[in-house]
């Protein structure tokens, strides 16, 4: 576990109590993966939208459909992606063998969520094959994990089965929002956004030992006084394309930097908190109207000196 604990930003502050918590037992599927590559090979990796709608999606779990409605679209565009980039789908299949790593850390993460959360739910984790969109989501069958996304995502992390494991942590987080079961509300602003992403990086970190968009660590260093004043002028507004769902961007440029400003955000709070198992909850359960409050309390102001 290479990874698992030299992220571990804030040391020390995993919950007192916490072999007294429930220890839920992970629930990893990876047969979605199985069928994809049974139709993959057969077609020797050019396989066709009948192909996939047969031996795929439609013998599929009810987590890939769901995965299929919110994030691959239709056969058709599964089949465009795999033909557009054939070495995503074959270097995939090579990282299932970090999936052991992964299911041995589970249940620390998920003990540790327990007793940070204690109203957490615990769906299954399915591991599917997507079309090189989405690394991890929530659907109502579960968390979702996009094999091929996350395989390829060494900028996250060197370490494959910490990589799963971290996004797992995040999205486990979000399975617990309020404000990741629904559309953002109208008149939804940066700040609350970037809580909502932050608020589960900070679940990751303090889960599973460090937070899934591991590269922001590097990437941002030296440009920290600039991100969170230009952040500070757009916190209230709700414009966030240039803050979130962007793209991981280049180190001269990261995308989705509301991820990383808004863990900053929530890690002020929480580390202020005289209650961290109240502010967890607090930070879980952020809306628009508690953005602001979260910040006022958390006592975060950007760097000076830029």
């Amino acid at each position: 576990m290479s990874g698992a604990r030299s992220g571990l930003v804030v040391a020390g502050l995993l919950v007192a109590g916490l072999a007294h918590a429930a220890a839920p037992v992970p629930d990893v599927r990876i047969d979605d993966v199985g069928r994809f590559y049974r139709v993959y090979d057969k077609s020797h990796g050019h396989p066709s939208a009948g192909q996939l709608q047969a031996g795929y999606f439609d013998a599929g779990s009810e987590a890939l459909r769901s995965f299929v409605d919110a994030r691959i679209g239709n056969a058709t565009k599964l089949a465009d992606a795999i033909a557009k980039r054939p070495p995503v789908y074959e270097q995939a299949r090579s990282c299932l063998a970090a999936l052991s790593d992964t299911k041995a850390q589970l249940p620390g993460v998920y003990m540790r969520m327990a007793a940070l959360y204690p109203a957490s739910t615990f769906p299954p984790v399915t591991f599917v094959i997507g079309r090189d969109s989405t690394g991890g989501t929530t659907t109502p069958d579960g968390i979702v994990i996009g094999l091929e996304k996350m395989c390829q995502a060494t900028v996250m992390g060197a370490d494959a089965g910490d990589r799963f494991a971290h996004i797992i942590a995040h999205e486990l987080a979000h399975v617990q929002q309020p404000a990741s079961q629904a559309d953002a509300p109208p008149g939804a602003t940066l700040l609350f956004q970037a809580l909502v992403e932050g608020g589960a990086e900070l679940v990751a970190e303090l889960t599973s030992g460090d937070v899934s968009y591991g590269q922001m660590k590097t990437w941002t260093r030296g440009k920290e006084c600039a991100i969170e004043h230009d952040f500070q002028k757009d916190a209230l507004g709700t414009d966030t394309s240039r803050w979130l769902y962007n793209g991981f961007g280049t180190p001269e440029k990261p995308g989705d930097l509301a991820y990383w400003v808004g863990y900053r955000i929530a890690r002020a709070y929480y580390l202020r908190a005289t209650d961290r198992k109240a502010a967890i909850a607090t930070l879980i359960n952020v809306d628009n109207a508690s953005a602001p409050t979260i910040l006022k309390d958390g006592g975060w102001q950007p760097q000076t000196g830029c």
